[in-house]
């Protein structure tokens, strides 16, 4: 064959021509007229087009993710949200060995507690709705504390002259005090300004329907370092309520939410976490509120 190729080659831009004759010389032969560099060209080119088409089979149907190195977007986004769960979890542990050596040495009384007038060291916390770097500091905690507005505004307020549909069919209606909690779970950590524990945490089973406190829009729906996946709602009268660590979240920022809508399900995540519970925070122009004081006592 090589001699063949390499007597074509030879004389590659001329015609030559070839005969084809059958085994045996069984027949006549038939000659066939050609130019090898015209030959050479329409390999050349079938190899190329050939080679296209599998590029483009590759990339642009789903055989891409049969080969190493080529990512989707949605392995690209799982990719990223598993490096920030790994992030989270370091530093979660980081804060865990600083929580345990701190109680040994409480333990082997080691620890000499501060006094009243000595500055104080918080260990992190429960951060405000501004995540995480503006949340309010130890020296405006008591601009924080109860009652942080007028007790008559807890009453339910009425609106003359508005039927009743054209109230359900309202978005931003005013928020109905008292209101029933998120979750129907124990409460295990109260409201505490002075720590930085600007909300209640209530103990609840993973997978809980997290619902929403009053009509609004949802402000904040991601995952934080501190808080896991949070969710935030906009309502009327400069309301805003917080919901952190939570297994997964139902809404986007945008949606509208109602009265007692699913917007979540409870979970474990987040930094700041002791258990399975949600964190909830209540903040009215800025101010964090005591949630206690405005849920149903059941």
């Amino acid at each position: 064959m090589w001699p063949f190729f390499k007597k074509l080659l030879a004389r590659w831009d001329e015609e030559v021509v070839v005969l084809v004759v059958e085994d045996a010389y069984a027949g006549a032969p038939v000659p066939f007229t050609l130019r090898p560099l015209r030959l050479l060209a329409l390999i050349g080119g079938s190899a190329v087009l050939l080679a296209a088409m599998l590029v483009a089979l590759v990339l642009l149907t789903p055989l891409r993710e049969l080969f190493p190195g080529v990512a989707t977007e949605e392995m690209r986004q799982r990719a990223r949200l598993s490096s920030l769960r790994v992030a989270a979890l370091e530093d979660s542990l980081a804060v865990q060995q600083e929580y345990i050596a701190r109680l040994r040495q409480l333990i082997l009384g080691e620890v000499t507690p501060a006094g009243e007038g000595e500055a104080r060291s918080e260990s992190p916390g429960e951060t405000g709705v501004m995540l995480p770097e503006a949340a309010p500091t130890s020296e405006n905690w008591q601009e924080h504390q109860p009652p942080a507005l007028p007790v008559l505004e807890l009453a339910a307020p009425t609106t003359p002259n508005v039927q009743p549909a054209v109230l359900r069919s309202d978005p931003l209606l005013q928020l109905q005090f008292p209101v029933l909690p998120p979750v129907a779970g124990f409460l295990t950590r109260g409201f505490d300004a002075r720590s930085g524990h600007y909300g209640v945490d209530l103990a609840v089973e993973e997978g809980t329907v997290v619902r929403a406190i009053g009509s609004g829009y949802v402000i904040f729906a991601d995952w934080t370092q501190a808080g896991g996946f949070v969710i935030i709602v906009q309502h009327a009268d400069g309301y805003v309520s917080v919901y952190k660590h939570n297994q997964r979240l139902l809404k986007q920022v945008g949606d509208r939410v109602r009265d007692r809508e699913a917007i979540a399900l409870s979970g474990n995540t987040g930094e700041i976490t002791t258990g399975p519970h949600l964190h909830f925070e209540l903040w009215r122009h800025g101010l964090a509120q005591d949630p206690l004081n405005y849920f149903v006592i059941q």
